[in-house]
């Protein structure tokens, strides 16, 4: 097979529909549109309701997006428990081994859910008391970056 004689898949392409080309076609003389009106003259823009107030500036606005607040991404104690004894935790290793997803603009939090078996340093942004506390309990180390 040669660069030349690749074609596409079959029906993989749709011809484009040639509109307004003789009664034959099915799409002669009104083109599709229907017979008078705005829409067969021209087109409207999404959401317009002729001249009524749309939907959307009808209903009411709610909440609002705090531009202060602080994202972290979050880890709980028990997801810890998979690493070995004495290693050190950070925003690479988590984001290494999929325990965090995305990392976010204020790092990692650590909170409190589950228990912990395992001697470990965790470096993160912030630290939940009860975090810090089982932490701290099972031998290791929390440090705030």
């Amino acid at each position: 097979m040669k660069l030349h004689e690749l074609t596409p898949a079959l029906n993989s392409r749709t011809k484009a529909k040639r509109v307004g080309r003789g009664q034959g076609s099915g799409l002669g003389r009104i083109s599709g549109r229907g017979s008078k009106g705005q829409h067969a003259r021209n087109t409207v823009r999404p959401g317009f309701e002729g001249g009524q107030t749309t939907l959307a500036r009808r209903l009411p606005k709610r909440g609002f997006n705090n531009i202060f607040k602080k994202q972290y991404a979050i880890v709980n104690i028990k997801d810890l428990n998979c690493f070995e004894a004495g290693s050190t935790i950070d925003e690479e290793v988590l984001f290494g081994t999929r325990l965090i997803g995305k990392k976010q603009p204020y790092g990692v939090k650590v909170l409190g859910n589950g228990e912990l078996n395992v001697n470990l340093t965790v470096k993160a942004a912030c630290f939940t008391e009860s975090a810090k506390s089982k932490i701290e309990k099972a031998g290791g180390k929390a440090e705030v970056i």
